[in-house]
């Protein structure tokens, strides 16, 4: 397989150093952040847009919304062990083409990392599991 998570993502896998980077997002304001996933998203419902829906993100294996075509970079995540928490969307979100190889999404990322703890704050709400 090849390698297509970054060595960055693997390293907050291993250790869990950004745990508490998420501990203090503000839900409200990612749901001012999300307005820039809309277009391809949704959270509060199992619906597929041009994205997989994000309903239950947090706790789900990437590459695996029942009825969404992944790309073949995203699919080989998940194979690989990539499961959606926190500190995996955080790398995600700021540069999905440089953290997941191949992937479909087209989003340039979020820059600011205040605006990447409001919107996992934001997806924590629809994800019980959390």
């Amino acid at each position: 397989m090849k390698r297509i998570v970054k060595p960055v993502l693997a390293a907050l896998l291993l250790t869990g150093a950004a745990h508490s980077a998420f501990a203090d997002g503000d839900a409200e304001k990612g749901e001012k952040v999300f307005k820039k996933c809309k277009a391809c998203h949704v959270a509060d419902s199992d619906q597929n847009k041009v994205g997989p829906s994000l309903q239950n993100v947090i706790g789900r294996t990437a590459g695996t919304v029942e009825g969404f075509k992944y790309s073949t970079g995203m699919v080989d995540a998940g194979a690989g062990g990539l499961v959606w928490t926190p500190e995996t969307i955080a790398p995600f979100v700021q540069d999905p083409k440089g953290t997941i190889a191949g992937t479909k999404m087209s989003f340039a990322g979020l820059k600011k990392p205040e605006d990447v703890e409001n919107v996992i704050a934001y997806l924590k709400q629809f994800s019980p599991a959390e």
